[in-house]
């Protein structure tokens, strides 16, 4: 091979390098897209939550929210309903924007509502049934009487109708007025109704102010075992003598109340990273103690008609993942994601930073080791006693050999596989040198 028709220096080096290295981070480059298509994406930045007002004091829960989430930079948005019914349907709803709400437990699921799981019970908030007249001790009582159960779309107006409904109390001449809280309290103050159902935290203060209101009576549910039994949702609580009021002597005895719980509905495809901050936020806030409540209590995986989503049931085994407790939010999802790239360094570009010098190696060398082929044809012709026209013809061979082999690029780093070839060609050159001198051909054969 003529010099001048000789590749570029370092065309080969390049060439080797290349195709050793492409496949290798095309294998890479595989394995990390495979890895993506199971990481999921980074946590959204916002969220929104649907609560009712009126019921169990979810505007202060929901600020509560928004102040400790905003630490760790997420932003809720808090959108107000009507009640329990409208919050569960807008979380049905894929295209409402609600991802989150607090839903009182018993609250019928629509046939919509299979996208959506709880993340725990956060805290009782007991029905109040304020009523006048003669003392009672059962809802059954009510009956043919005119009682407010709530907005249309409120929790309160569907646990009113169904223990008015076990209880026979439901049909005319009973009157289910639709009013809303703060007015039922005044027409029942005024007479205008005899009885009213409410759903509300013991400690807000117009519990207190009605229970002390003369005329009015808190009824107690003498049968309070058998709705618990009835329905596994609600709990039997006991509302203390005197709790609300001890100057006051409000209430005058203790009174066996019947509660729901609020819940933390999720959809379920909530980002699991906000699903534990909302668990953690939800700890801090609903975690203390209370009149009906021992600190510890809540969160807690309740039955709320409902299944518990599956990082609601780690947390509850297992508490907060481990980067959470002790790195900031940003910081934790952050290295968890990283964590999960490291997989594919790990099965396969280890491997691979391994496996690639020895490939590059033998790329490399197999350029001059291809040439022993013709070196070992011609040793093996030179055994057969061939001719002095044959010997002539071998050392032609020889020297077109080791011309192509001496114009092979090779990095400076593997320079010594050439002149090891020269090395045996020399060795072959001297054994024909010999036969065409008439000397005798050398007893061993050159190591090839």
């Amino acid at each position: 091979m003529d010099a001048d028709r000789s590749p570029p220096r370092g065309r080969f080096f390049r060439t080797d390098l290349w195709t050793t290295l492409l496949p290798a981070a095309a294998l890479i480059a595989l394995a990390f897209g495979v890895t993506m298509f199971f990481v999921k994406p980074a946590p959204p930045s916002r969220l929104t939550i649907a609560i009712a007002p009126e019921e169990g004091g979810s505007r202060y829960y929901a600020r509560r929210y928004q102040e400790l989430l905003k630490r760790s930079g997420i932003t809720m948005e808090v959108r107000q309903t009507g009640g329990s019914l409208a919050n569960l349907k807008l979380l049905a709803a894929e295209d409402s924007g609600v991802d989150v709400a607090l839903v009182q437990s018993g609250t019928p699921a629509g046939e919509d509502a299979g996208s959506i799981v709880s993340l725990g019970s956060v805290n009782y908030v007991p029905l109040w049934v304020f009523y006048r007249g003669r003392a009672i001790d059962d809802v059954r009582e009510l009956k043919g009487r005119r009682i407010a159960v709530g907005g249309a779309e409120s929790g309160t107006r569907a646990l009113a109708l169904e223990l008015l409904a076990a209880a026979g109390a439901d049909k005319p001449p009973t009157a289910l007025l639709p009013v809303e809280r703060d007015e039922a309290i005044e027409q029942l103050r005024r007479g205008e109704l005899d009885a009213v159902f409410l759903v509300s935290p013991a400690e807000a203060p117009s519990i207190k102010k009605v229970t002390a209101t003369q005329g009015i009576m808190l009824l107690g549910f003498a049968r309070a075992d058998a709705y618990v039994r009835r329905f596994p949702w609600l709990s039997k609580l006991v509302l203390p003598h005197g709790v609300l009021d001890l100057a006051a002597d409000v209430p005058d005895h203790d009174v066996v109340l019947l509660s729901p719980t609020a819940n933390l509905l999720a959809r379920d495809t909530l980002h699991p990273a906000l699903a534990y901050l909302l668990l953690r936020a939800a700890t801090e806030v609903h975690g203390g103690s209370g009149m009906l409540v021992q600190a510890g209590e809540f969160p807690a995986p309740r039955e709320a008609g409902f299944p518990l989503g599956s990082v609601a049931r780690r947390y509850y085994q297992a508490g907060v993942p481990f980067l959470q407790r002790y790195l900031p939010f940003w910081a934790a999802i952050l290295v968890d994601r990283l964590w999960v790239m490291l997989v594919p360094i790990i099965a396969v570009a280890v491997p691979l930073g391994r496996l690639f010098p020895a490939l590059y190696r033998w790329r490399v060398r197999s350029r001059v080791f291809r040439w022993y082929g013709r070196l070992k044809q011609i040793e093996v012709q030179l055994e057969e006693n061939p001719g002095r026209e044959a010997l002539q013809e071998m050392l032609r061979r020889l020297d077109e050999t080791e011309r192509a082999v001496n114009g092979i690029q090779t990095p400076l780093a593997y320079a010594e596989n050439l002149y090891f070839f020269r090395e045996h060609v020399d060795v072959v050159r001297r054994r024909i040198a010999r036969r065409l001198a008439g000397e005798p051909a050398a007893p061993v054969q050159a190591q090839v």
